[in-house]
């Protein structure tokens, strides 16, 4: 099984390898075209690019959240023309430490795939350094990718409902503290955070220098999280991924709530706590 982080030296020295495949996910929510064409000026030589709206999300609705997952079938349909299949390793890598990129990973890993990892470093962080790059699209070689559904690594917001109050169940919001405690919220209709439910900011994943912290420094932050059967959310199931990503190295497994808090607070009776 894969390491789920990777350093920049481990991905140099196999990006010949015909069995690794590096899938590029840079986007911007203010700017949902951004990504794409910074990709297309340059990205890690070979690099394919996933979209998180095109590719990442279905279309939402009202309630389910803002990046409900997409139709299964198209996004396997995309992952295979993309060259991956059971058989290659994936490398991924974003611009937002991860965030992105922990989207894809987890996706991958949600249809059944394991050999996946994320860059720990953001793409600034490898120009940087003076690590090559192109801006020639890629040619992957098409495949199938079959996929095998884990639907035990999701939770509705029933579920929620039932688990939160458990003794053996910790619900974890990734959001900026300011909007975990209800005193901003810019883009969902109720500030505040799921009742219960205890912070962990997804970019304390991130040490001072942009690099993902290792595994044994999160196993010393994420230790009250022993013991407990985990359920993590963010805004819109995006950024959550990087604390799901964040436990899976040190060995934990986590549960994701897809739809977070844009779908909790789209429903007016939902109660929310704002401390």
């Amino acid at each position: 099984m894969a390491r789920q982080l990777v350093d920049a030296e481990w991905l140099v020295q196999r990006l010949r390898n015909d069995n690794v495949v590096v899938a590029d996910c840079r986007f911007e929510l203010k700017d949902a075209k951004a990504g794409r064409r910074q990709y297309e000026q340059s990205h890690i030589p070979g690099a394919v690019y996933f979209d998180l709206e095109e590719d990442l999300s279905g279309p939402a609705g009202e309630h389910g959240g803002r990046h409900p997952l997409p139709d299964i079938d198209a996004f396997a349909k995309k992952v295979g023309d993309s060259g991956i299949d059971q058989s290659k390793q994936v490398v991924v890598y974003d611009d937002q430490n991860g965030s992105f990129a922990a989207r894809l990973w987890w996706m991958l890993a949600y249809l059944g795939h394991d050999n996946v990892s994320v860059l720990d470093i953001s793409y600034s962080k490898w120009l940087e350094a003076g690590y090559s790059v192109s801006s020639e699209p890629p040619h992957p070689e098409e495949c199938e990718f079959v996929p095998h559904v884990r639907s035990e690594m999701v939770v509705d917001i029933e579920k929620v409902k039932q688990e939160k109050d458990k003794d053996e169940v910790m619900l974890i919001d990734s959001r900026a503290p300011e909007r975990y405690l209800g005193e901003t919220e810019p883009i969902d209709p109720k500030a505040g955070h799921i009742p219960g439910a205890i912070n962990r900011f997804w970019k304390e994943n991130v040490g001072d220098d942009g690099k993902w912290k290792t595994p044994d420094e999160l196993k010393e932050e994420l230790k009250p999280f022993d013991d407990k059967d985990l359920i993590v959310y963010c805004g819109s199931g995006v950024t959550a991924n990087a604390n799901v990503l964040a436990l899976k190295a040190i060995g934990k497994e986590a549960r994701l709530y897809v739809g977070s808090w844009s779908d909790w607070s789209s429903y007016s009776e939902n109660p929310v706590e704002t401390k």
